[in-house]
Order: C-alpha cells, then structure tokens, then sequence
C-alpha cells in the first residue's frame, strides 16, 4: 500500500518489522508513550523546507543518514576546528555522525528524507553557534 513519508513515518524495528505512525505535526502531538515507541528502531521521514532549520539537533545514540530528494541546501556540521558546510544540489546525500550537532541552510525549497534513532535526540536554537566555517574535508 503507498505512503506519502512526509505524513506517514515508518520505524525499521530490530526484528525486522516495520511500524507507520502519523508524520509531519502530528507526530510531535502523539502521546509520549507512542512517540518513545518511535525510538526503539530506525525511524524513516521526509520533510518539506523552505526555510533555514530554525534549530540545531545532535542524535547521541546514532548517526543519521540525510538525503536531499530534490531542492538546494548546505548542511552544517559542529566540529571543534569550526562548523563544516557541505553543499548539496538536486541529490545527494550525507551521514551526519552520532554525536554531531548540525543543522540546514536552505537556498531553494527542498525535500530531505532522514533515517536515524530518536531516542535521545536533542535540539537548540539555531543561533547558539558562532564558529568558523571549515573545509569538508577537513571535517566529518
């Protein structure tokens, strides 16, 4: 049966189940017993952005894989020598390393489809961080 992952979520289990639960809002509205089941497993989603991530997010229990579907954004990645900024355009993907705090600046409107372990995911606003940009690869 399709599903539209922006709406519909999928959690990839350790048993090698997969479980849908409601995407986008209502996700985050979900009682928190249903949303901690959502961190027991990989959790699959897409998103729509228009606009810069208004916050940073760093996943302590896991990397997480982030692929640009479609649009134009640069991912920026804390490291201790400074933030690493990679480009993508069109597709193109990048594993954010557990642990890492990281954020989007989007240029044109895109679509990203993340694949990571929720539990333990933490958030901060966007303008806490004030470093210099680092070259990628000196980074990740």
């Amino acid at each position: 049966m399709p599903l539209d992952p922006q709406q519909t979520y999928v959690l990839l289990t350790p048993d090698g189940t997969m479980t849908q639960f409601s995407g986008g809002e209502k996700f985050w509205q979900l009682p928190e017993k249903e949303q901690a089941q959502a961190s027991t497993g990989w959790l699959v989603s897409e998103y729509l952005f228009a606009q810069d991530w208004p916050t940073w997010e760093t996943h302590p229990d896991a990397d997480e894989f982030v692929y640009l579907l479609s649009g134009e954004a640069t991912l920026h990645l804390e490291q201790r020598e400074g933030v690493c900024i990679i480009a993508l355009s069109g597709a193109g993907a990048v594993i954010v390393p557990r642990g890492v705090w990281h954020t989007a600046k989007i240029s044109v409107p895109c679509r990203m489809l993340h694949i990571t372990r929720g539990a333990g995911t933490q958030t901060r606003q966007a303008k806490s961080v004030r470093a210099k940009p680092i070259s990628p690869l000196q980074g990740v």
